[in-house]
């Protein structure tokens, strides 16, 4: 079985983390990442296979297919990390705002998806894993474009499960509150935790266990796993 599997935008957060978790556990980590960051030598340390990319570069895009698809003659799985929040713009920017969340989280994985399928379907078994949010289900009034763009990735979820099916899972993993950034004040962590249950940060080892889970899974497929600490019922 194939041990190589690549992860898009790992340079911090939950890409970083899944990147060192994956490869610690005996895979072949392939990450993508846009920025420079000082967490990029310990996965390097690690023995990570780095891709600078950015995804707004058709060329660049063209560039890391092509390098997966001469590095791994088989591909245990694809994991869609790479993401970026960005509030809703003005009316005179609104469509730029609604295109460039539509493109890194929708076109993107679209892409890479049918590019890397022979790869994902000459492993003995295989994954896609979209990372969604919490809002594709619920929308979102200040982040419309990003709410709308994570929906669209959950729904491409399903149409690929069902275009790669038995041999390649594709499965979503839809999260809520996760993480603090380092600039979050208290003020803003008590109301945002106060939106679940479990009134917490989930913290990253949530979501490790829950690609464990879809990449031991040998029968869930077209499914979205909710990690939201039952926000849906507040």
């Amino acid at each position: 079985m194939s041990r190589d599997i690549l992860i898009t935008g790992v340079g911090q957060r939950i890409g970083f983390y899944l990147a060192e978790h994956l490869q610690q556990q005996g895979y072949q980590v392939l990450g993508t990442y846009r920025t420079q960051r000082p967490s990029l030598q310990r996965l390097s340390d690690l023995g990570v296979t780095l891709i600078k990319c950015d995804f707004d570069s058709p060329d660049q895009v063209a560039s890391l297919i092509h390098q997966v698809q001469q590095t791994c003659k088989a591909l245990r799985a694809l994991i869609h990390n790479a993401s970026d929040w960005l509030p809703d713009a003005g009316s005179d920017q609104a469509i730029v705002r609604l295109q460039k969340m539509m493109h890194i989280h929708v076109g993107i994985p679209y892409q890479l998806n049918l590019a890397l399928q022979s790869q994902l379907l000459a492993s003995e078994i295989a994954d896609i894993i979209h990372l969604t949010d919490y809002v594709a289900e619920k929308g979102s009034k200040k982040h419309i474009a990003y709410a709308a763009s994570k929906a669209a990735l959950e729904n491409m979820t399903c149409s690929f499960a069902q275009l790669l099916a038995p041999k390649v899972k594709v499965n979503s993993i839809a999260p809520a509150l996760i993480l603090f950034n380092e600039q979050d004040d208290e003020d803003y962590k008590v109301k945002a935790r106060a939106k679940s249950l479990m009134n917490k940060e989930a913290g990253a080892s949530e979501i490790l266990s829950a690609v464990d889970y879809l990449l031991n899974s040998g029968y869930v497929t077209g499914r979205s796993l909710p990690v939201d600490g039952g926000r849906h019922l507040k």
